[in-house]
């Protein structure tokens, strides 16, 4: 037998993380390209029930068992998924994908903010300061600075499916400990293909859709990757807080960056900065200094 570190057991689900940040950068690339073929919300369906076949395939013993509280949870957490994936995917129509995995990104100040919000959770005062900063980012990020602050169409959506995302990043946080994480990952799979066809009309889209390799190749290799991405995140985050989860999803703008850089992608300087001063407030909202540790333990 091979002898892992214990370092290596101990960090797993964070080092599980890192790797999901990987793929789910590539992933804006991919779906922007699969655009060309299918309209977003029915792509967003098309994925995640691609999605939720291949985790039914490794977790077909475990859906025996399902009961109320599992299905309340997938269902919850389906809603946010398809709103989240869904608003991002329709913004990657009029913005590019890096821009759009930096404003995604916005979801990592806000989801201390939201715990806050809706637990009573006081934010540390790190919070507050990366949330400014990722802010200033965001103005950056328009392209205009401070001169001319006027957020587009596909920003704007793009935003709001970050607050969704924070949002499914609390509940999965929420219901980790208390569910089945193969069957909650099936159910809300499930759910986020039923919500997002559900909101084609909404959206205004016409239910028309015709074979194509290249769509059907995409779907299965993010279908591939939703799954490992859901069941990883569900996994993880059992021994991973919501507010530790999120920064370490910050590096997935980074990694959606350099692979749209590769692919000829070419932001102007100003959301350049917009965007490292993002990834900043990811990163500062998440640091514990030890002179505020020194500083809380004193108030003691």
């Amino acid at each position: 037998m091979l002898n892992v570190p214990s370092w290596f057991k101990t960090k797993a689900p964070q080092l599980a993380l890192i790797m999901i940040t990987m793929i789910w950068g590539g992933s804006f690339l991919t779906v922007q390209y699969g655009l060309n073929f299918a309209s977003p919300m029915f792509f967003v369906g098309c994925r995640f029930i691609t999605a939720m076949l291949f985790v039914s395939l490794f977790s077909w013993k475990d859906l025996s068992g399902i009961n109320l509280k599992e299905i309340a949870a997938g269902a919850l957490i389906g809603l946010l998924i398809a709103i989240g994936y869904g608003t991002q995917t329709i913004g990657l129509q009029s913005i590019s994908s890096s821009e759009s995995a930096f404003l995604t990104a916005l979801y990592v100040p806000l989801v201390p903010l939201l715990l806050w919000l809706l637990f009573r959770k006081t934010p540390p005062f790190m919070t507050w300061c990366g949330a400014g900063l990722a802010f200033l980012g965001l103005i950056f990020l328009t392209g205009n600075g401070f001169g001319h602050v006027q957020l587009s169409f596909g920003q704007i959506i793009t935003i709001l499916g970050s607050i969704a995302i924070a949002l499914e990043i609390i509940l999965i946080g929420f219901f980790a400990g208390k569910v089945n994480v193969r069957r909650v990952t099936v159910i809300q799979l499930g759910f986020a293909s039923v919500f997002a066809f559900c909101m084609m009309p909404v959206t205004g889209e016409a239910w028309n859709p015709s074979f194509s390799w290249p769509l059907m190749i995409i779907l299965c290799g993010l279908g591939l990757a939703s799954a490992a991405i859901q069941l990883v995140m569900n996994w993880a985050q059992r021994e991973v807080d919501p507010s530790q989860a999120a920064i370490i999803y910050s590096g997935e703008p980074v990694w959606a960056a350099l692979i749209g850089r590769l692919a000829g992608e070419r932001l102007p300087m100003l959301a350049i900065l917009g965007g490292a001063l993002v990834v900043m407030g990811v990163i500062l909202s998440e640091w514990k200094p030890r002179f505020l540790k020194k500083n809380k333990e004193l108030a003691r």
